[in-house]
């Protein structure tokens, strides 16, 4: 049985999908593995050291799509490769269904078995192959980092002989799995941590960081049974952006994370909102590939808006490449060992687990 992976287009992903100590732990389990010439030279892993814990390298990018029985990817490989690929393979990777349904569907038609790692379940059992969790913590510390590193003061509380400069004050929208690193990070640096959250679970897990969490009438209904925000309705929004208003006066650097799983991303923060904002503020927008949570979002730039800077990475994750691709290669091999059969050395698509149901995309 061979896994394969072949280089992304790395204009827009550094990532890779299997690290060197992964390779070690897919040949233990039965497996060959291939990769292509220079699969991880960009984050200074030569081929040999993927080689020298029995990986196969190969110059001919055909070979490895071909004869691979998993290939394991971050984006969908374009049309040119899945042409490549024959009947009972299996694709797997982060795919983004609802965008690509028809690429997809095609694939499915001539029977080639694509999962989505994003659609897993929020079940103990798939916890070790969380990819939306592994790149969220990573992804919230780093937008701390950055929006830091373009606010013009110093962050922590500081008392000197020539007078004290005062904490900075930061607010976390969104407290899921990003957002709550975003505040123990944020804390961490000596920052007044505020967030908020339409669902009130979260509250005392914000707490438990550090972090006042600011409350909307009505959040404790909006959460779904898979652990996820709803959309929110119009009455919500306003009393969210009544207490959003009121708290922007006083802050100075805010993380949006808010994400609806296969939809644009909630429109939060308004111009008015940000109009009240301190100038020299920041805002950086972890959704802004998704349409971002601020008006003014513009992926992979820097908006100036009346002094607020606003900025967010159409993938923050590129500037984390070996830290990210550590937990994702460790996610993917957590999942093919949950889809294989080691003692008839075949993949079982079993659709009674829940994990393999719900991430089959047809």
């Amino acid at each position: 049985m061979i896994i394969g992976s072949v280089s992304e287009n790395k204009d827009t992903e550094k990532r890779i999908s299997v690290t060197p100590d992964n390779v070690k732990k897919f040949i233990s389990n039965g497996f060959k593995v291939y990769l292509e010439k220079n699969y991880g030279e960009h984050l200074d892993i030569n081929d040999e050291k993927f080689a020298v814990n029995g990986a196969e390298i190969f110059s001919n990018k055909e070979k490895i799509i071909k004869e691979s029985d998993i290939l394991l990817q971050l984006n969908l490989p374009d049309e040119d490769d899945l042409r490549i690929l024959s009947p009972n393979k299996n694709l797997i990777g982060v795919f983004d269904p609802e965008k690509n349904k028809n690429i997809i569907s095609k694939l499915s038609g001539n029977k080639i078995n694509v999962f989505s790692l994003e659609l897993l379940p929020r079940i103990t059992r798939a916890q070790s192959m969380d990819i939306l969790s592994s790149q969220a913590n990573l992804a919230g510390y780093k937008a701390v980092v950055d929006a830091f590193s373009f606010f013009n003061k110093a962050i922590p509380m500081m008392m000197t002989a020539a007078g004290t400069i005062p904490a900075a004050k930061v607010l976390i929208v969104g407290a899921g799995v990003a957002g709550l690193q975003a505040i123990a990070t944020a804390k961490r640096m000596g920052a007044i941590v505020f967030a908020t959250d339409v669902r009130m679970a979260s509250k005392e897990q914000v707490e438990s960081l550090g972090g006042k969490f600011l409350v909307v009438e009505g959040s404790e209904n909006l959460e779904t049974s898979g652990g996820y925000a709803k959309e929110t309705s119009d009455e919500f929004k306003k009393k969210q952006e009544e207490l959003l208003t009121e708290t922007l006066k006083k802050i100075d650097i805010v993380v949006c994370t808010a994400l609806i799983p296969g939809k644009k991303a909630p429109l939060i923060i308004k111009k008015e909102m940000i109009k009240v904002m301190p100038k020299g503020s920041v805002i950086y927008d972890l959704a802004a590939s998704q349409g971002g949570n601020t008006e003014f979002t513009k992926a992979d730039e820097i908006v100036d808006m009346e002094g607020v800077k606003i900025l967010g990475d159409s993938n923050l994750l590129n500037k984390l490449p070996i830290s990210a691709s550590n937990l994702y290669s460790k996610n993917l091999l957590n999942f093919v060992i949950n889809l294989y059969d080691k003692k008839n050395n075949k993949i079982n698509i079993n659709l009674e687990d829940e994990i393999i149901k719900k991430t089959l995309v047809k």
